[in-house]
């Protein structure tokens, strides 16, 4: 019986993969539904299309989403749509219908069901938060031939798998204006993520404006921050589009910013603090034995907390290393005298003071996984981020929701270590853990986080996007959503819907190219772009020392991202090669060689500025090794000569070249070894 049950189970599984593989041929959608199903209809998108709402919104979150479906249905169609705006003809052509206004917590219902037909679409939601979701995919469903555009005909039943779907964004380190922000939360909406982290606070910067402590921004924060009026209504664009905002406000450590405006509450007596300049951890932390300390954090959280609706309140806690709380004796005696033993003990005491002051204030204290101690109340929210801990068989995620912790997990979609998308998408945020009823509900689920030491407004969207969408499946789609090709087929597509939507992320590569060039044809650079990618999980900027904050960001690497396309086709058609060596597989590699001999041709005419320069020995080293290689695939062999010297060439080519990687040099070595004589 166990044997027939286990046949049946791996048939739906295999059946439930086969379905959705066919099934996204025809949808592109992302994430991918819970229940889809094709009803063999289309619905011709023209200018009479219309809206119309039944349920309980006057000018809130339905209407602002409709009118925005609109537009960007507009837009994308080239169609005049006679009706902007909601109707209230009930005979409509789309009829929205809802139960409640949602409050936006982690309890939201957030299901939907879309129904198209060739005469009319119709969507059913429990809260208009549902609703927008469903306009989302909706607009995922347009198609079109040359008669004109139209929606597929489906029937979907859709709703999250977690009730956390985030994005942080550290605005620290480098200042995100709120323009860069207002775009990411529509990208953001349009995957079906509905919390914004919103990392506000650290060495480098403090970027909220206070009142009470005017300082805060008046010395460190360089003049960049956002007033209490722009946070509002940031709050208030990111409720309209289903999103909650959760700030973060750094403490004890990453306290640079803090201590220079007010260096009475540092735990060194006579130390020049000053707002960081580098990356990395630094020394300065707030006191956690005097008074004034917890009087500062309570009148600045009392402030803050009216600017942020949301009942969860980040205070960080991580990579405190307690240095100077070591140099101060007050603090030494401090933790004899309350039987504290360890820094982390110290910490601890801290932690607790501000989860009192917090839940006075209505908020639930959440903090980075350092802060779980046995002593940490379990009102607290763990924020996974170190994985496994050295000892233990089950990551920090794991291990406080056994303990009676709810918590989020970002641990493998840390997306500034420009890692490929399918490293965050193979990552499940619970794994194979086994998991009673209570401990998989106490895990919320799961952020990307966007930390910004090495990005700025120009090159933040190509960082984040289209990786997060993908990450964002994960996060929201069934957990046997799962196939990585299929993934890459889906998110060709919404790559440009996002550029469609305003992210930045395609159109500033040519930007940056130009700066390189110094507004020459960029055409050779971007050959280039498509086969390198920038040094991963934080190579690039070692130690946090090469770059400072206010380093030129407008390099090669800069230009480069994670999943160089053509790095991708070449590698794939490497391996059909080498498994069938075909005259139609040897022509798309001698393609590939063909157009990075010319291109070194097309890069000298534009080399003429240290910025190009630098490049030089990438370009030619790799038109010199194609060249051998295009040969020696022709003849079916490669010289002894020219076997050496494609060696020589490989390891010039693995070297990092302006902070950057060719991410082809293993398939060329593959090359190489096959066709040696």
């Amino acid at each position: 019986m166990k044997k027939i049950i286990a046949i049946i189970f791996l048939y739906l599984l295999n059946y439930s993969s086969f379905s959705q593989n066919k099934l996204s041929d025809t949808y592109h959608l992302m994430p991918w539904p819970q229940e889809i199903s094709s009803n063999n209809t289309s619905f011709k998108i023209d200018e009479k299309l219309t809206i119309y709402i039944n349920g309980k919104d006057v000018k809130k979150r339905v209407n602002k989403a409709s009118v925005q479906f609109l537009r960007r249905l507009a837009n994308r169609t080239g169609i005049f749509i006679d009706e902007g705006f909601p109707t209230k003809n009930k005979n409509a052509s789309i009829e929205i219908n809802f139960d409640t206004i949602s409050n936006l917590t982690t309890e939201s219902d957030e299901s939907y069901s879309l129904t198209t037909t060739k005469n009319k679409i119709n969507i059913h939601a429990k809260t208009d938060v549902g609703a927008i979701r469903a306009l989302e995919t909706l607009l995922q469903l347009v198609h079109f031939n040359k008669k004109g555009y139209y929606f597929k005909g489906v029937s979907i039943t859709d709703s999250p798998r977690f009730v956390w779907r985030g994005l942080m964004i550290d605005v620290a380190r480098h200042f995100q204006p709120i323009a860069v922000i207002k775009r990411n939360l529509d990208a953001m909406a349009s995957v079906k993520l509905n919390v914004f982290h919103w990392h506000l606070t650290d060495d480098q910067g403090f970027r909220v404006e206070s009142k009470i402590f005017p300082k805060l921004q008046e010395v460190a924060a360089d003049g960049l921050f956002y007033t209490q009026e722009q946070i509002k209504d940031v709050v208030k664009y990111a409720s309209d589009l289903g999103i909650r905002v959760v700030p973060e406000f750094d403490v004890p450590g990453h306290a640079s910013a803090i201590l220079t405006a007010y260096p009475a509450l540092g735990s060194k007596e006579g130390y020049k603090y000053h707002v960081e300049r580098f990356s990395g951890v630094f020394d300065p932390t707030l006191n956690p034995t005097k008074e004034v300390t917890y009087l500062f954090l309570e009148t600045l959280f009392k402030e803050m907390a009216p600017l942020f609706p949301d009942e969860y309140f980040h205070i960080g806690g991580d990579e405190n290393e307690g240095k100077h709380w070591n140099e101060n004796l007050e603090i030494q005696k401090f933790k004899q005298k309350h039987n504290l033993k360890t820094n982390h003990d110290l910490q601890t005491y801290f932690n607790i003071r501000l989860e009192k002051i917090l839940n006075k204030l209505g908020k639930k204290l959440m903090g980075w996984d350092e802060i779980l101690t046995p002593s940490t109340p379990k009102t607290a929210v763990i924020h996974s981020w170190r994985g496994k801990q050295e000892g233990l068989q089950q990551s920090t995620l794991i291990k406080a929701a056994k303990k009676g912790y709810q918590t989020v997990l970002s641990n493998g979609y840390y997306i500034d270590r420009v890692q490929s998308v399918e490293k965050h998408y193979t990552v499940d945020p619970i794994g194979n853990a086994v998991l009673t009823k209570e401990e998989r509900k106490r895990i919320l689920g799961a952020e990307a986080t966007m930390w910004s030491e090495l990005v700025t407004p120009l090159t933040i969207d190509s960082r984040i996007w289209p990786r997060t969408a993908a990450i964002a499946e994960r996060f929201w789609s069934s957990k046997e959503v799962t196939d990585v090709d299929n993934m890459h087929k889906r998110l060709k597509v919404i790559n440009f819907q996002l550029e469609k939507l305003g992210i930045t992320h395609i159109k500033n590569k040519d930007v940056i190219l130009r700066n390189i060039s110094n507004y020459q044809d960029i055409t050779a650079l971007k050959v280039l772009t498509d086969i390198c990618e920038p040094l991963k999980i934080y190579s690039r900027n070692k130690g946090g020392t090469e770059y400072k904050t206010f380093s030129p960001f407008t390099l090669f690497a800069d230009a480069c991202t994670p999943d160089a396309p053509d790095a991708k086709l070449f590698n794939k058609a490497v391996d059909r090669y080498l498994a069938n060596k075909s005259n139609k597989n040897q022509t798309k590699l001698v393609a590939f060689f063909n157009m990075w001999i010319d291109n070194h041709t097309d890069f000298q005419k534009i080399n003429n500025n240290p910025k190009t320069i630098v490049l030089e020995p990438l370009s030619k080293n790799l038109a010199l090794l194609s060249s051998i290689l295009k040969t020696g695939l022709i003849s079916n062999e490669i010289s002894t000569n020219n076997y050496k010297k494609a060696l020589k060439l490989i390891d010039e080519l693995k070297k990092p070249i302006a902070d950057t990687e060719l991410v082809i040099v293993s398939s060329l070595k593959k090359i190489v070894i096959n066709h040696k004589k």
